[in-house]
């Protein structure tokens, strides 16, 4: 099992840890609930280092990227990011990934922990095609931190006063030093809450996790889990790979049609986008149940007249609403907000209805 630079602090801090991604990771410290009401109302720090990270250098690496995903790189310049994805042939999800545009030469790529291997081996695959393109794996040596809430601009400040949060833009990201190294500071996060991801070598994490926290006291801060996140991410409506989207779901299927800029240009899984744009039969919406009976990923969905039309891809309670909710892979003509269904749960139909995504409001930037 792999343990990120912040280990021996969560081991203190008496979390419960877990195995995600082959790293032991916090799941939860004083509770999910807790946790995740510290992040919607005040501020919440997390620890997501088993996160890949990769390095793409040359003059045609803009140019693989552009070819390697689905989004249009060429509408970021330096110092921004974009939220993008890679697919196979058939336009089934390798994974879900954030760009970063250091320079024109330079690119830097954050990739979900389970796939971080997989996704190496793919890159790898196919830069070559691309003559003068390297790539990079730095996983393992650096860390990333999620600084997200209501309160997290303010605690920011006080740790770098020189970084204006209220002027980086969403999908914005900024150098600045710590320790007497650089780190990056991206307008990021995964949670619907204002704040960043901050991104830094190994040796200053431990210190700048502490210094967060610290600077966090007065605003009510406390440390998140893997839990509280996945959560929080689900009251929004985010895509978690193995959940909403996987190497069998097509994005245009799975509520990610933003994603996939057709006009771009050639780019793997194009034409299978295409095939799939023209008669789409499957969509990602939300749900919610009566009672108090949770659903979980898998779970069989079914209509009104008792017909099978879909699974659950998560579910949860969500802490903010108080019912439980999920997001489900349906058959199109039952994904409208208000269709009844109902869920398949240890033998028997718990009744629910469509919901429109998100469940919770995105808070201000």
């Amino acid at each position: 099992m792999k343990k990120t630079a912040l280990y021996s602090w969560h081991e203190q801090a008496g979390a419960k840890m877990i195995d995600f991604g082959g790293y032991l990771m916090p799941v939860q410290y004083s509770g999910i609930i807790a946790e995740h009401k510290a992040v919607r109302e005040r501020a919440g720090l997390f620890d997501v280092s088993h996160m890949g990270n990769f390095f793409l250098r040359g003059k045609r690496s803009g140019e693989f990227l552009q070819y390697l995903t689905t989004n249009d790189i060429s509408k970021i310049s330096d110092g921004e990011a974009q939220y993008n994805l890679m697919l196979y042939p058939g336009g089934g999800i390798v994974d879900d990934l954030i760009i970063y545009r250091m320079d024109a030469e330079t690119w830097f790529l954050i990739v979900n922990a389970g796939n971080a291997q997989k996704d190496y081996e793919w890159i790898q695959q196919h830069v070559g095609d691309f003559q003068g393109v390297t790539l990079e794996d730095h996983t393992g040596d650096l860390s990333l931190v999620a600084l997200q809430g209501p309160r997290a601009g303010a605690i920011l400040g006080k740790v770098f006063p020189d970084v204006a949060f209220d002027s980086l833009g969403a999908f914005h990201f900024v150098k600045a030093g710590y320790q007497g190294r650089e780190i990056v500071i991206a307008r990021t996060g995964y949670t619907g809450e204002p704040g960043v991801e901050i991104c830094m070598p190994n040796d200053v994490a431990p210190e700048l996790w502490k210094d967060l926290l610290h600077a966090g006291e007065e605003y009510g801060i406390q440390p998140v889990g893997l839990g509280a996140r996945d959560t929080l991410r689900l009251e929004m409506g985010y895509s978690l790979y193995g959940h909403e989207i996987d190497s069998t779901v097509n994005p245009l299927e799975a509520r990610l049609k933003w994603v996939v800029k057709m006009q771009k240009g050639p780019f793997i899984g194009r034409e299978a986008c295409h095939q799939v744009e023209l008669s789409p039969r499957r969509a990602v919406a939300g749900f919610s149940l009566e009672g108090r009976a949770l659903p979980r990923q898998h779970f069989r969905i079914f209509n009104s007249d008792r017909q099978e039309i879909g699974t659950v891809c998560s579910g949860t309670l969500s802490p903010t609403l108080q019912e439980p909710i999920g997001t489900c892979s349906l058959l199109r003509e039952y994904s409208r907000p208000g269709t009844p269904v109902f869920v398949e749960i240890r033998g028997s139909l718990q009744p629910g209805v469509v919901r429109a995504l998100p469940f919770v409001e995105r808070s201000p930037a």
